[in-house]
């Protein structure tokens, strides 16, 4: 999906699909170095974080293992609601395991705090965690992520996984939404 295709326009894009897969090809460089003696096991962070996950880990040379845990602070709202519900959780045990959660947005740090403590809980021995955005003015809870993408201001951002009310994840870029995407679904182009 294009801006055009969902009623936004170029000024609305905050990182194109070149800028993306240049950065997640710098991540996948350092996370290679970083882990070349152990087995990483990624942790995709569902649903916003499956795109990022897909083309991080096509860019690594390095041997990896994912698997999925499914959360949720948002719903339909531009807000995080501040409660974490549980959708999916992983298959993998992750005991003496060295965890990379990788997410769409640092945004309060709810989500990867809450998960942090449940893997380090579980026996992770590392839990890292990998954002494609972040937005510093904004966080709740004093946690970072070890590699970020971009920072972003305080905008609600679409694309590239990330979504308003299920809508605009395949967008190949990542936007600013606007009044008309947050009232309106997507449309198809003619």
């Amino acid at each position: 999906m294009n801006v055009e295709d969902c009623g936004l326009t170029e000024d609305d894009i905050l990182f194109n699909e070149e800028q993306i897969d240049i950065r997640l090809g710098e991540i996948a460089a350092e996370l290679d170095a970083e882990y070349a003696s152990a087995e990483l096991l990624l942790i995709g962070v569902l649903t916003g974080g499956f795109m990022i996950v897909a083309d991080l880990c096509r860019r690594m040379s390095s041997h990896v293992e994912i698997d999925w845990v499914g959360v949720s602070s948002y719903g339909s709202g531009t807000k995080s609601s501040g409660t974490i519900h549980t959708t999916k959780d992983i298959k993998t045990d992750v005991t003496g395991r060295s965890v990379l959660l990788v997410d769409d947005i640092l945004d309060t740090g709810l989500t990867v705090s809450w998960l942090t403590n449940m893997l380090e809980s579980a026996g992770a021995r590392s839990v890292e965690s990998c954002v494609l955005l972040r937005k510093p003015a904004t966080k709740v809870r004093k946690i970072d992520a070890r590699y970020v993408g971009f920072d972003i201001p305080d905008v609600f951002a679409v694309g590239f996984g990330l979504d308003h009310a299920g809508q605009y994840r395949n967008l190949r870029c990542i936007a600013k939404a606007t009044k008309s995407t947050k009232s309106t679904k997507a449309t198809p182009a003619a």
